[in-house]
């Protein structure tokens, strides 16, 4: 082989190795920005920097699905559940197991509560309404004895006292003049009797 030829072939092969070595850089760069996020505070870190305002809210998305903790300022981890709305300590970015299963013990003590209270709630609305109707009817019952109270009541018409005459043995009112008359009546007509002597008859011839 001919030395002229030789040495651009020789010179050739660490330009071709310098190539790759910067195609590879690139390449492992790009790896290192993939690494998956450990918990959704570094999900959502990585979605700020999408592009667009539409891949960013898909990218928060996904960090919604895939992390259910939220980071706690002193450490660890908290877990909100909204149908309980009360918040559970866990230790990673998603409650293992046995923290999800103390977290549904506690959802059906919170239903137990809740069907404990709604049955306290309707027994006492359902006692005020039955004091509400045992006044009401108090009430009615009170102006219907009102009512009855101011009608007037209507007044027997006085007995007119019988005289004597029309009735014997009837008590007479002393110096009244239903009970006099009789009384001065025969006395007056003794004294026409005195006057006047009625006619004698005459004597039968024999």
């Amino acid at each position: 082989m001919s030395p002229v030829i030789a040495w651009p072939r020789a010179a050739l092969l660490p330009v071709t190795a310098a190539g790759l070595l910067l195609m590879a850089m690139p390449h492992a760069q790009a790896q290192w920005w993939k690494r998956a996020p450990v918990d959704f505070e570094e999900c959502a870190d990585a979605a700020e920097k999408a592009a667009t305002k539409a891949e960013k809210t898909s990218a928060l998305a996904d960090c919604n699905a895939k992390f259910a903790g939220r980071r706690k300022p002193g450490g660890g981890y908290s877990y909100y559940d909204f149908l309980q709305d009360r918040t559970f300590d866990i230790a990673g970015p998603n409650p293992t197991p046995e923290e999800q299963k103390k977290i549904d013990t506690a959802y059906t003590a919170y239903l137990a509560k809740e069907r404990r209270n709604n049955e306290a709630a309707e027994a006492a609305a359902r006692q005020q309404r039955e004091q509400q109707e045992l006044q009401a009817r108090q009430l009615q019952q009170v102006a219907l004895r009102t009512e009855v109270a101011r009608v007037p009541v209507p007044v027997e018409r006085p007995k007119v006292q019988q005289t004597v005459g029309q009735r014997k043995g009837a008590p007479c009112a002393k110096s009244s003049f239903s009970c006099e008359w009789p009384r001065l009546s025969e006395s007056l007509n003794d004294l026409k009797k005195l006057f006047n002597p009625p006619p004698s008859k005459p004597a039968k011839k024999g």
